[in-house]
C-alpha cells in the first residue's frame, strides 16, 4: 500500500505580507504597526475601503494593531463632517482602530523639527511665489534654478519662520523649503515646501496657528512618532518615498517605512474626491450617500454588506501595478452574500391585475421559503386569493416561440401556489389589457401535479387582497462609459452621466411581511434582484433600493 506523505501547503501570501513576514522572522520588528491616514476633505469611497481593509487586515493577521491618523493639515478643505463619517465608515466594515491620531496633534513637534532642519542649514525661507518657484523648478530633463533666497543665514531663516508662525506675513509670501538638490532627478526632492501660511480656522486647533505643514513633510514624521513599521499606501505616493525617508534620516527618529500597492480603479466610475464633490455640490447626485455614488455611505444605503465590500477587496488581491476592475465583480460579491442571508419575498414593481374566476370568494395561506441556501431561515406564510397582481412583463398576448410565461390558453405556475391558465383579458378603448382572466387547478396547489404534466413557466404574484404598496428606487451604473474620464475634447466627465441611472416606482405592489421592514434590511425580491430598505422610508411610505440585479444585466 503506497503511503502519501502528508504536506502542508502554506496559503499564497501578497507581496505585503511577504515582506511583513520577513520583518517578524528577521527580528527587524517585533510586532507591526499600520495606519490608515485619510485627509477628513471629503467621504470615504471603494478605493479608501481596499486600503482599510489590507491596513486592517494585516495587522490583525500578524497580532499587530493599526492606528487611525487624520491628516488634517490643509484646513481650507476638511470639516469635522468628514471626520465623523470617516470613523462611522470603518467601523461599519467591521474595523476597530487601536489609537485615534491627528496631524494637528504633532504640529508642535513638527514646528520643533522644522527649527531642527534650519538649525542644520538644511531648510530656508523663501519670498518666492508659487508661480516664480514652478518656473524655476525645472523639468524632468532640466535642472531646477536655486532660490535667490536659497543661501540666508541660519539666523535669518529662524528668524523669519518665527515670525511665519506670529502670523506677521499675509498668505503665500514665505514658504518654507527643504534644502535638498535642485537638480535631483526625483523633481520631488527639488527643495520641496515643508510650510506655507493659511491664515484660516482649522476644525481642531481653531486659530493658533497659521503656518501649516505639508503632506509630503508631515506624513513620514508622524508615522515615525507612532512607531508605524509599515506605513502602506497607494502607488502614486512611491516618487514621494525618497523624501519621506530624507526627513525621517536627517531628523533621526524612528526609521519608519513605506511601501506602496496599486490603487483600486473600477470601470464605469469616478473616484476623485474633487469629482464627486462636483457631483454632489452641482446636485448631479443627491448628496454623498446617493447609492449610485462609490462612496462606502452610498454603497451601503444602495444594500451592500460589510462582509461583500470586505470579500471583494480580498477577491481582487494586492498588486504592484495599476488595473482596472470590472464593475461586476463588485456586484457578484454582493450578490454571493445577499444569495446566503437575504430573506426571500416575492414583490411585483409594474402590476397588473388577474382574476382567478374559478377560485372560491375566500383566501388561504400558502407556505413559502424564507431562504433555500439556508435551511435554518424556515418558511413564511403568504395570503392568496382569487385576485393577484402579476408583473405586467409577465404577459404577453402574441408571444414569441419558446415563451413560457403568461399567454392565452398556456399554463403556468403560481411560485407557491397553483398552476393557473389565462383564459381571457380585458382591455380599454386604447387596446391596453386592463384585466387578465385565468382558472386555476386545485389539485396543484403548492407544486403538486399529480397527473405529472410538465409546466415550463413559474411566475411570483401577490395578492391583491392583502398586500402593502411601496416605492422603488431602480439604481443603475452612474456613468455609461466604461472610462468617464475619457472624453473628447470640450467635454468633461459629466458628459458620461448616464440619464437612466435612477428609475422611481411608485405604488409597487409588496408581500405584506414587508410592512414592519427596518431601514437597510435586506430582500431578495424573488426574479427581480436584491434590494434594501432605504433610510427615508415613512410609514406610509415604504421604500426600496435596488442593490443589484440577479445576474450581470450589463453583459448582455
Amino acid at each position: 500500500m503506497e503511503i502519501k506523505e502528508e504536506t502542508t501547503k502554506k496559503p499564497n501570501l501578497n507581496f505585503i505580507e511577504e515582506i511583513i513576514e520577513n520583518d517578524l522572522n528577521s527580528g527587524k520588528h517585533k510586532s507591526i504597526i499600520t495606519r490608515f491616514p485619510p485627509e477628513p476633505n471629503g467621504y470615504l469611497h471603494i478605493g479608501h475601503a481596499k486600503s482599510i481593509c489590507l491596513n486592517f487586515g494585516v495587522a490583525k493577521k500578524y497580532g499587530g494593531r493599526t492606528n487611525l491618523r487624520f491628516d488634517d493639515t490643509n484646513p481650507v478643505k476638511e470639516d469635522t463632517e468628514y471626520v465623523e463619517s470617516i470613523k462611522e465608515d470603518i467601523k461599519w466594515l467591521g474595523f476597530n482602530w487601536a489609537e485615534e491620531h491627528y496631524a494637528s496633534d504633532y504640529f508642535e513637534q513638527l514646528y520643533q523639527w522644522a527649527v531642527e532642519l534650519i538649525k542644520k542649514g538644511l531648510a530656508y525661507v523663501d519670498d518666492q511665489t508659487l508661480e516664480e518657484m514652478r518656473e524655476n523648478r525645472g523639468t524632468v530633463q532640466t535642472p531646477g534654478k536655486n532660490s535667490p533666497y536659497r543661501d540666508r543665514s541660519v539666523e535669518e531663516n529662524l528668524d523669519l519662520f518665527q515670525r511665519m508662525r506670529a502670523g506677521e506675513f499675509p498668505d503665500g509670501s514665505k514658504t518654507l523649503r527643504a534644502k535638498i538638490d535642485m537638480a535631483h532627478t526625483n523633481m520631488h526632492m527639488r527643495d520641496p515646501i515643508m510650510y506655507r501660511i493659511l491664515h484660516t480656522h482649522h476644525h481642531r486647533t481653531g486659530d493658533d496657528w497659521c503656518i501649516y505643514p505639508m503632506y509630503d513633510y508631515a506624513h513620514g514624521e508622524s508615522d515615525s512618532l507612532e512607531n508605524i513599521t509599515h506605513s502602506i499606501c497607494t502607488l502614486e505616493f512611491d516618487i514621494h518615498r525618497p523624501l519621506y525617508d530624507w526627513f525621517i534620516q536627517q531628523l533621526d527618529i524612528f526609521p519608519s517605512h513605506q511601501y506602496e500597492f496599486a490603487r483600486l480603479n473600477l470601470n464605469y466610475t469616478v473616484m476623485s474626491k474633487r469629482k464627486l464633490l462636483q457631483l454632489v455640490k452641482e446636485n448631479y447626485v443627491c448628496g454623498w450617500d446617493d447609492p449610485r455614488m462609490p462612496t462606502i455611505c452610498g454603497l451601503r444605503r444602495r444594500g451592500y454588506t460589510p462582509e461583500s465590500i470586505r470579500n471583494f477587496c480580498e477577491d481582487i488581491g494586492v498588486a504592484k501595478r495599476d488595473n482596472v476592475i470590472d464593475y461586476t465583480r463588485l456586484e457578484n460579491s454582493l450578490r454571493d452574500d445577499l444569495n446566503k442571508k437575504a430573506q426571500r419575498v416575492m414583490a411585483v414593481l409594474d402590476p397588473i391585475k388577474v382574476v382567478i374566476d374559478n377560485y372560491p370568494d375566500t383566501s388561504e395561506e400558502l407556505e413559502a421559503v424564507n431562504n433555500p441556501e439556508d435551511e435554518t431561515a424556515g418558511t413564511r406564510k403568504v395570503s392568496f386569493s382569487k385576485t393577484i397582481f402579476i408583473e405586467r412583463d409577465d404577459f404577453m398576448e402574441n408571444p414569441p416561440k419558446k415563451y413560457f410565461r403568461m399567454t392565452v390558453g398556456q399554463e403556468v405556475r403560481l411560485r407557491y401556489a397553483y398552476i393557473v391558465k389565462c383564459t381571457g383579458v380585458e382591455k380599454d378603448e386604447n387596446g391596453n389589457i386592463t384585466l387578465i382572466h385565468c382558472e386555476y387547478d386545485p389539485a396543484t396547489r403548492g407544486g403538486n401535479t399529480p397527473d405529472g404534466r410538465k409546466v415550463k413557466g413559474t411566475i411570483h404574484w401577490v395578492d391583491a387582497n392583502n398586500h402593502i404598496e411601496a416605492e422603488v428606487r431602480l439604481f443603475d451604473r452612474l456613468f455609461q462609459s466604461e472610462s468617464p474620464d475619457k472624453v473628447e475634447e470640450g467635454q468633461t466627465f459629466l458628459d458620461n452621466l448616464n440619464p437612466d441611472s435612477l428609475k422611481v416606482l411608485k405604488n409597487c405592489k409588496m408581500e405584506k411581511f414587508l410592512a414592519n421592514t427596518k431601514a437597510l434590511d435586506k430582500y431578495q425580491f424573488e426574479r427581480l434582484g436584491y434590494f434594501s430598505t432605504d433610510y427615508d422610508s415613512t410609514e406610509n411610505n415604504i421604500i426600496f433600493n435596488r442593490a443589484c440585479t440577479l445576474k450581470d444585466s450589463w453583459n448582455k
